[in-house]
C-alpha cells in the first residue's frame, strides 16, 4: 500500500529527530567502549540526517503544482535527493572501510556490555523507520531511505552478535571486521541507487518497460500503419511520459481523434504511461527524422 504525501512527509521528519538522537548515543557509546563498529554506525546513521533532510524536503517539493517556468512541477525533486544521497553513502562508505582497516590492523579492547545494549537501541530506531517508510517505496528517493535504514537495521544485528562473540571468545578483531562489512554493504547501496537514478536523470527508458513492445501495441489498433521517433522516460514516481511519431492514412479528424484515445488507453492501460505528445503524419510518406528505433515498426504485410 503507497502512503499519501502528507503522511510520508510527517514520517520523514519524524525520522530526523530519531536519528539525531541515535547518533549522539552511538558516538558517545562508540568512544567510552572502544568500539569502532559502533563509531562506524555512528557516523553511517549521521549522513542519515542529511539525507532524511533531503528526502523530507523533496517530497514536499514534489507536491507543488507546475509553472510558466517549470513546466514539468517538480517531479525529479525525489531523484535528485536520491542522487545526492547515493553521493554520500559511497563517499562515506570508503571512509567507515578504511577505518575498520586499521582498527584491523591494530585492536583494542572493547566494551561489549555497552555495545550491545546501545546496538539493541539502534536496532529499534532503525527497524522502526524502515518500517514506517516501508509503504512508500515505489518512489525511488523513500525507496533510498528505505534501504539505507534497512541496511542500518542489519548492521545493528551484526553488532549485537560481534558484541556476543566478542564477549565469550575475547577476539577484538571481530569489531572492525563487522565495521569493515557494514562499510561494504553501503557501498554496495549507494551504487545501485546511484545507478538508478542518474539513468531517470539521463531519460533513460524505465526498467519496467520494452520500447519494442510499446510500439507494437500501438501497432493493434487499427489505423495505425507505422510508429517512428518513440522516445519513453520517467518524470518521477510513477509517472512516465512518451513521445511519438504515428503513421495513418487519410481521414477525417475525427476518426484520427478516436485512434488517439485508443492510443492513449493502450499506453496507460498495458505500460502506466500517462503523459504522451503524438504525432500523427501521412501514411506512405518517406520518413525525414532521425530514428530513435533502427528501424521503423510499421504493420507486417497482409
Amino acid at each position: 500500500m503507497s502512503l499519501p504525501a502528507e503522511g510520508m512527509t510527517l514520517i520523514l521528519g519524524g525520522a530526523v529527530v530519531a536519528t539525531f538522537a541515535l547518533v549522539g548515543v552511538e558516538l558517545v557509546a562508540g568512544y567510552a567502549g572502544h568500539s569502532i563498529a559502533l563509531v562506524s554506525d555512528a557516523v553511517h546513521n549521521l549522513t542519515d540526517v542529511p539525507t532524511l533532510i533531503l528526502s523530507w524536503f523533496a517530497t514536499r517539493w514534489a507536491k507543488k503544482p507546475p509553472t510558466p517556468q517549470k513546466t514539468y512541477g517538480y517531479h525529479r525533486a525525489g531523484i535528485l535527493a536520491a542522487f545526492v544521497n547515493a553521493m554520500l553513502l559511497s563517499l562515506v562508505s570508503v571512509a567507515l572501510i578504511y577505518e575498520s582497516v586499521m582498527r584491523l590492523r591494530s585492536p583494542v579492547e572493547v566494551k561489549t556490555g555497552l555495545m550491545l545494549w546501545v546496538s539493541v537501541f539502534a536496532l529499534l530506531v532503525n527497524g522502526g523507520i524502515t518500517l514506517a517508510v516501508t509503504g512508500g517505496r515505489r518512489d525511488l528517493n523513500v525507496r533510498s531511505i528505505w534501504i539505507h535504514n534497512l541496511g542500518d537495521a542489519l548492521s545493528n544485528l551484526a553488532i549485537m552478535a560481534g558484541a556476543i562473540a566478542i564477549h565469550y571468545t575475547g577476539l577484538t578483531w571481530v569489531d572492525p571486521v563487522i565495521g569493515l562489512a557494514i562499510g561494504a554493504m553501503v557501498f554496495w547501496s549507494g551504487v545501485g541507487i546511484l545507478r538508478e537514478s542518474t539513468h531517470i536523470l539521463l531519460e533513460g527508458l524505465p526498467r519496467s518497460i520494452d520500447l519494442e513492445s510499446v510500439a507494437r501495441a500501438m501497432l493493434r489498433i487499427p489505423g495505425v500503419q507505422e510508429v517512428h521517433d518513440v522516445h519513453i522516460w520517467t518524470l518521477g514516481t510513477d509517472l512516465n511520459a512518451l513521445s511519438c511519431h504515428i503513421c495513418i492514412p487519410d481521414m477525417h479528424m475525427e476518426e484520427s481523434a478516436k485512434i488517439l484515445a485508443q492510443v492513449h488507453e493502450v499506453l496507460e492501460r498495458e505500460f502506466r504511461i500517462t503523459h504522451t505528445t503524438i504525432q500523427f503524419e501521412r501514411a506512405g510518406l518517406a520518413a525525414d527524422a532521425n530514428l530513435y528505433m533502427p528501424e521503423p515498426v510499421q504493420r507486417p504485410a497482409s
